[in-house]
C-alpha cells in the first residue's frame, strides 16, 4: 500500500498563508506560487525590489582539501576562488549528463558551502559524499537554513538601511553581515537579472528580517513570476534546460567547465565536444501574445519538426510569448523562423539571442 508523503514546508510557510500566497508543490515543498499578482510581482522586481522564499533549496558544508575529491565533482574551475567569492557550476554523471546546477561558496581556504536545487538535494548529498575521500567532512545543513532572496534595482537600497556594508559587496562575492543582531551569510547572486542578494541563516534572525521588509513596503514574490524573470534571462531550470540524459554542452554551459582538471563526466564530454553537436538550447520570442509552453514542437516555417520547448512563459516587458527550447543546431541561430504548437496549431515565433531581457540591474 502506498503512503501520501506530504510536501516539506518552509519555516515561512505560516507567512506565505498569512499572506494569503496562492500555494503550489515544487521539488517536494509547498511553496508561494503567487501573491497580489504575478504582473505586479513582476513590476516590482525588475522596477524597485522584491523578495522570494527560497528556503527550499539545498545546502551542504565541506570541509577538506580540493584534492579529496571536491574539485572531480564540480566542473568549473574552483582552486583559484577568492575567499568569500561564489562560482556558478554543474556535477555530472559518468556519461556527461548533468546531475545538478549549483553554486559554489568558498568559506576558507579548505571549506566550502555548495548551494543545489530543492528537488536533488538528497541525491545530490549522496553522488557528493559517495566521490569525497580522505579526512573531509560533509555537513547538509539545509533543514536548518532559511534563505530569502532580496532582488531589483532598490535591493542595496532597502538592505542597506539596516544592514551596514552590504553595498560592499561585488558581484558573485559574499561575507558575513549582522543582521538584527545576529551575523549571517549574505551573497550578491540571483536568478532574477535584477540587482540583488542573497540570504542565509537561521529561522530566529530571518522570520524577523522577512519582517522587517513587509513593513519597510518590500512585496513578496512567488514561483509564477520568478519563472518569467529567469526566462527571460535565459537561467536554465533543473528537469528542463537540463538534466541528467542532457549534456551541458547541450545547454549552453560550456563556459562553466574546466577543461584543464579532471572531473566526473569529462571523457563523455570531451567524446561530444569533438563531434558537431545535434541540438543545442535557444531562446525563442513569439510574435505575438501566445507563449510557447514546456512540450511544445518547434517547427521550421515549412512544418519541418526541429525540437522541443523546454521552458514558456508570456513576458510582460515585451507583450508577447518568451522561451527556451531544445532545437537540432542548424535552426537554433539568432534571427531564424520558426513555429511553435502543436501539428493543429501553430504559432510564428523567432529565435534571439540570450539573454531576452537586457535592461536589467544585475551588476549595477
Amino acid at each position: 500500500m502506498l503512503t501520501h508523503i506530504a510536501d516539506k514546508q518552509t519555516a515561512l510557510y505560516r507567512e506565505h498563508l498569512r499572506l494569503s500566497a496562492q500555494m503550489t508543490s515544487f521539488g517536494g515543498w509547498t511553496m508561494p506560487l503567487k501573491y497580489s499578482g504575478i504582473l505586479s510581482e513582476y513590476a516590482e522586481t525588475r522596477e524597485r525590489v522584491a523578495m522570494f522564499d527560497t528556503s527550499h533549496m539545498g545546502e551542504f558544508l565541506i570541509n577538506g582539501a580540493l584534492t579529496d575529491g571536491l574539485d572531480r565533482i564540480v566542473t568549473p574551475k574552483i582552486h583559484d576562488m577568492p575567499l568569500k567569492s561564489c562560482r556558478y557550476g554543474l556535477m555530472l554523471n559518468e556519461a556527461g549528463g548533468v546531475k545538478d546546477d549549483l553554486l559554489i561558496y568558498r568559506m576558507d581556504v579548505d571549506q566550502w558551502m555548495l548551494v543545489v536545487n530543492a528537488g536533488t538535494t538528497e541525491t545530490d548529498a549522496q553522488h557528493i559524499q559517495a566521490h569525497l575521500s580522505g579526512h573531509v567532512s560533509f555537513c547538509d545543513v539545509s533543514s536548518q537554513t532559511v534563505k530569502l532572496d532580496v532582488q531589483g534595482p532598490r535591493s542595496r537600497e532597502i538592505l542597506g538601511s539596516f544592514v551596514p556594508g552590504i553595498e560592499k559587496l561585488d558581484y558573485y562575492t559574499f561575507d558575513e553581515f549582522d543582521v538584527l543582531g545576529k551575523n549571517i551569510i549574505i551573497s550578491r547572486t540571483g536568478y532574477t537579472g535584477e540587482l540583488g542578494f542573497e540570504l542565509y541563516g537561521p529561522e530566529k534572525v530571518l522570520l524577523p528580517c522577512w519582517s522587517r521588509l513587509l513593513e519597510m513596503g518590500v512585496q513578496p514574490a512567488g514561483l509564477g513570476v520568478r519563472d518569467i524573470l529567469r526566462i527571460e534571462m535565459g537561467y536554465p531550470l533543473y528537469g528542463h534546460e537540463i538534466n541528467e540524459d542532457m549534456s551541458l554542452l547541450e545547454a549552453g554551459l560550456g563556459r562553466f567547465v574546466d577543461w584543464d582538471k579532471d572531473f566526473i563526466g569529462k571523457a563523455g564530454l570531451l567524446k561530444l565536444k569533438a563531434e558537431t553537436l545535434p541540438q543545442k538550447s535557444a531562446a525563442l520570442l513569439s510574435d505575438s501574445r501566445r507563449a510557447p509552453r514546456c512540450g511544445h514542437v518547434i517547427f521550421t516555417e515549412e512544418g519541418e519538426p526541429v525540437g522541443k520547448v523546454t521552458s514558456g512563459t508570456f513576458s510582460p516587458s515585451f507583450k508577447k510569448g518568451v522561451g527556451l527550447a531544445l532545437v537540432k543546431t542548424e535552426f537554433g541561430k539568432p534571427g531564424q523562423k520558426i513555429l511553435f504548437g502543436s501539428q493543429g496549431q501553430k504559432e510564428k515565433g523567432t529565435i534571439v539571442r540570450r539573454p531576452v531581457y537586457q535592461q536589467g540591474s544585475l551588476k549595477d
